[in-house]
């Protein structure tokens, strides 16, 4: 017995060590060189901590959190009873949106989905930025700049930024439901983040698009349960153009192939 467990400790911190310390993989790597992209990507076991990289430095590397902000701030919205439930609705305005889908009425759960960022401006202002900040400092949430900021855009302009290693440990304490928010509200995230469900694998994520910058920075992020385990996944992208937005999810579904967490489809 107290060898079992021996050898049980020692398996656990060499896979935390192997978290902490992931090396360049160079199969993730050929899914972005091919393409020419400039990009990282990580990965990382919920069972095993096992990790993999592409651009170790640049997923150190903070980026405008764009609308992966939107995992965060359902939460909070959620806590502060400012939205319901994945039903609470939104009333259009009117104003004509470049983005067709923004131009009607708006639930909770559609405006996730499709990233309607005047729903979430809605939910900004009811919010406030106090709050904002209290619940930044809580979950350990990025980095806010300090002074003024527009609580309708700091998750735009760049005065809210994150790291793809950061976005993964966030996203665990997510899953594991480790910050002081209430089951209802974790319920809820779940039921609007998941984007496909199969016999073997569900996967649950949000996309984000920062158009501050120069180039556009394209972000992918979110989990994937199969049998056998869950991973976490953190995706970001230098956009030259619009039409490469579809390149998050292809290299997201190509290095899950990869690492043979599921199956090609």
């Amino acid at each position: 017995m107290l060898k079992r467990l021996l050898s049980l400790f020692i398996a656990f911190h060499a896979s935390f060590a192997f978290a902490q310390n992931p090396v360049e993989d160079r199969g993730l790597s050929s899914l972005f060189t091919e393409q020419g992209l400039n990009g990282t990507i990580v990965l990382s076991s919920l069972k095993t901590q096992q990790t993999y990289v592409h651009n170790l430095q640049r997923a150190d590397k903070h980026f405008t959190t764009a609308s992966t902000f939107k995992i965060a701030n359902t939460l909070i919205a959620l806590e502060e009873n400012v939205v319901t439930d994945q039903n609470t609705p939104f009333k259009w305005n009117g104003h004509h949106y470049e983005i067709g889908s923004w131009n009607q009425d708006q639930t909770l759960k559609s405006a996730f989905q499709v990233s309607c960022v005047w729903c979430y401006q809605i939910i900004a202002e009811r919010v406030g930025m106090p709050t904002y900040r209290h619940y930044f400092k809580t979950m350990n949430y990025g980095k806010l700049k300090d002074g003024l900021l527009d609580t309708t855009r700091f998750w735009l302009d760049s005065s809210l930024t994150i790291s793809a290693n950061e976005q993964i440990d966030f996203l665990k304490q997510v899953y594991d439901r480790t910050f002081p928010f209430k089951d209802s509200s974790y319920d809820t995230l779940n039921a609007i983040m998941q984007v496909e469900r199969t016999p073997d694998h569900t996967i649950y994520a949000k996309t984000g698009w920062a158009t501050n910058a120069h180039p556009n920075i394209g972000w992918y992020v979110g989990w994937v349960e199969t049998k056998e385990d869950t991973w976490f996944f953190a995706l970001n992208l230098d956009i030259e153009k619009m039409d490469k937005l579809s390149l998050r999810k292809d290299i997201l579904r190509k290095a899950l192939f990869l690492k043979q967490i599921y199956p090609k489809q």
